[in-house]
């Protein structure tokens, strides 16, 4: 199970006496044990075809990626100590999720109190390793600000709000200084490396001709992009299939390009 956090009480201690409250909460969580010994891996993943141009040889730690969506990342995965926004489907950050704790390492989710925990289990998170911050407060910032500090990857909801530059940036070091990787979504975020967005573009399962529409989904078309301050603009096709056992992340039949025309052209 993941562990949560509440946060009552916190409105009448000053910044400096949340900030030890917080530290206090997951320096004792069950969750955040460091030598936790890392699983079997939960699935079967397919790599797809590499971008066009050559990725910059990787210097800097990553957090791990479902590997179908490895190929459309410029180091593979999600560089520590950097912020990463992430919007769409939600298919996307569930998958980062369980591949980063699938992996034996830890995470913390602020702000989004309807994550599909169901689904990103059936993609091999575990959960025994997610701690769960689902009412932060009025300032959420500030309680994944705390979480850098101890967890690998913080992912905060933002609930539609934008963050000052001034802030964002103040984050942005605190995330570099810790070597964590902060993941924002539902809300403007500037000073973002990456930025992920996936779009729905079919199902697989529900038949042809006569049967058109009739059956049961048992695969999701996802059409992702990728952009970043040091990247070529990318995009990719993955699929999600079900196994009966779980969730299997794979490429689609179609190899990883720049500015897809034909995705482009697709409804989000």
């Amino acid at each position: 199970m993941p562990v949560s956090v509440d946060l009552e009480g916190l409105e009448g201690l000053s910044r400096a006496e949340r900030i030890e409250f917080l530290r206090r909460r997951i320096r004792s969580s069950p969750a955040r044990v460091a030598d936790a010994p890392a699983p079997a891996a939960p699935v079967t993943l397919t790599a797809t075809a590499p971008a066009p141009d050559p990725a910059p040889a990787r210097v800097r730690p990553v957090l791990p990626v479902p590997e179908a969506l490895s190929a459309l990342l410029p180091e593979g995965g999600l560089a520590r100590g950097t912020v990463v926004s992430v919007s769409g489907a939600g298919s996307l950050l569930l998958g980062i999720l369980a591949s980063v704790t699938g992996s034996g390492r830890h995470a913390a989710v602020i702000g989004l109190p309807r994550l599909g925990l169901l689904a990103a289990s059936e993609m091999g998170a575990h959960l025994q390793r997610v701690a769960l911050v689902p009412d932060p407060g009025p300032d959420p910032v500030e309680v994944a600000a705390v979480l850098l500090d101890g967890i690998d990857l913080v992912v905060l909801g933002l609930g539609g709000m934008s963050v000052p530059p001034s802030r964002a940036r103040a984050v942005v070091a605190r995330a570099r200084n810790k070597g964590a990787t902060l993941i924002v979504t539902d809300g403007r975020w500037d000073g973002a490396e990456l930025r992920l967005d996936a779009r729905i573009r079919g199902y697989g399962g529900l038949g042809s001709g006569a049967r058109t529409g009739h059956g049961r989904v048992r695969a999701v078309h996802l059409g992702v992009e990728v952009q970043g301050r040091a990247v070529r603009p990318r995009t990719g096709r993955l699929t999600l299939t079900s196994t009966g056992d779980g969730v299997e992340w794979g490429p689609a039949d179609s190899t990883v390009s720049h500015r897809d025309p034909v995705l482009e052209a697709l409804p989000s």
